[in-house]
């Protein structure tokens, strides 16, 4: 085995005959040396040993354990994932309960036998090496679950969005997303881009509803210096700033209806004339649009024109609301709990059985959104290691929105049992037979009963 390809073992030790018998001994690994806790942070920092062995007596208290436990908590705060053995002749069994329940892997009473201490490393790095490879799988799970690079998503309905967006996206057509704020709709716009044959071109997006009506037609159509007061140079609007590209406008029941007939001349000539300008100039760009409003109502009252409806809804696609969208609520919000946890809250790992009930039970009425922002926050509270229903502030009703009929609730129920089992146990059927207690050919029985998929 090359020295490059050794394992990093870090010892926290500061007797220097101890430090040279354990490097002899540990001949297999990389052994790197620390005598206090600075040195330890500074190596665990630079070099990101698996594992370490830690003497609680460490100066500047080498007769007591405070050091020993600030040094841990230090380790643990910065690298959570890291296998600490803690190893010391201090007050035996009340250091080794407080040295496991502040998050240790295992601890070890002085004097130090060779052998033994070293049965326990090995065990620690092949601990450390079969939660690595789960943390890898399990990020490779979450791109397995994508759709067009960018939405994470195990419902059908999603995936069959996902492949009528497939189909359009190396057309010119129009398209029209039609969905509930916070449903994914710009995501879904980037996808569509991106599989389109006009990635290699700008994605451009504009959201109507947030600028003010006298400056959208200059952002959309650009102006010429002088056009009015304050346009001192020539400027592409967003029209132009997409050719070759994908134009997103968000919110275009926003637009205004005067605005709207200069929109409907782009479409049909593939021209425009900026703001003061008198010159028509070509632009090749694919128009992608979304709303949450009804817009065949907006026809009605007059608000909205219907000849730019057709034009902008050649394909028009309706995104269906997280509620709507079996156990995705389960399997986004575990993304977003590795998410933030990594940025924000190192020590969290993972949800209660009653914090993913409650996730499962809510019916979003913020959608993705909502859900997204409740977990950012929920991670930053959590007081321990795992997310509680407390900390998401979710309030659940099971009874809500069962049907009154006895046959249809029990179905109702069954439904929602097995996607909430199939959502934690990330469609392992094996899992999610034992979590219903049930058998697996009895599990693919109200699989194909109830026309769910995992």
């Amino acid at each position: 085995m090359t020295a490059e390809a050794k394992a990093k073992l870090l010892i926290v030790e500061d007797d220097e005959g101890l430090q040279r018998q354990l490097r002899w001994a540990y001949d297999d690994y990389e052994v790197l040396i620390a005598s206090d806790r600075n040195a330890a942070i500074d190596i665990l920092r630079a070099e990101e040993p698996p594992v370490v062995t830690l003497d609680l007596g460490l100066p500047p208290d080498p007769n007591g354990v405070s050091e020993g436990f600030a040094t841990l908590e230090k380790i643990l705060a910065l690298k959570p994932e890291t296998k600490v053995i803690v190893a010391s002749g201090h007050g035996a069994r009340e250091s080794a309960l407080r040295a496991i329940s502040s998050g240790a892997y295992d601890f070890y009473h002085k004097p130090v036998d060779i052998d033994q201490l070293g049965l326990i490393v090995r065990r620690a790095f092949q601990l450390h090496g079969i939660e690595h490879e789960n943390r890898r799988l399990e990020s490779r799970v979450g791109e397995d679950r994508t759709v067009l690079g960018t939405m994470l998503t195990a419902a059908p309905e999603m995936m069959k969005v996902a492949r009528t967006i497939e189909r359009v996206a190396n057309t010119n057509v129009s398209v029209m997303l039609l969905g509930a704020s916070g449903t994914g709709k710009e995501l879904l716009a980037r996808g569509l881009h991106k599989a389109s044959r006009r990635s290699a071109g700008g994605f451009v997006a504009i959201n109507c509803a947030a600028i003010p009506e006298n400056l959208l037609e200059a952002e959309l159509f650009g102006y010429e210096r002088g056009a009015f007061t304050g346009a001192v140079k020539t400027t592409e609007g967003k029209i132009e700033q997409a050719h070759g590209g994908t134009l997103f406008l968000d919110e275009v029941g926003d637009i205004p209806l005067p605005l709207q007939v200069k929109l409907l001349r782009f479409l049909q000539e593939r021209t425009i004339e900026r703001i003061g300008g008198r010159k028509p100039i070509a632009v090749d760009t694919r128009i992608v649009c979304a709303t949450h409003q009804d817009l065949p109502e907006m026809i009605k009252a007059g608000s909205f024109r219907e000849d730019l409806w057709y034009r902008l809804a050649e394909i028009v696609v309706r995104i269906p609301s997280l509620a709507e969208r079996a156990g995705d609520a389960v399997l986004l919000a575990k993304h977003f709990l590795h998410r933030f946890a990594r940025e924000m809250n190192p020590q969290v790992k993972g949800f209660t059985p009653a914090a993913l009930a409650a996730v499962d039970a809510w019916q979003w009425p913020g959608n993705v959104r909502e859900l997204e922002n409740r977990m950012k926050r929920a991670v930053i509270m959590a007081d321990g290691k795992h997310v509680t229903a407390e900390d998401l502030d979710l309030e659940t009703d099971e009874e809500q929105g069962l049907p009154l009929n006895l046959k249809a609730a029990r179905e109702a129920a069954d439904r929602r049992a097995i996607r909430q089992a199939l959502a934690r146990s990330e469609n392992n059927i094996s899992s999610a037979a034992k979590l219903l207690g049930i058998s697996r050919p009895t599990l693919y029985d109200l699989l194909k009963q109830y026309g769910l998929q995992p």
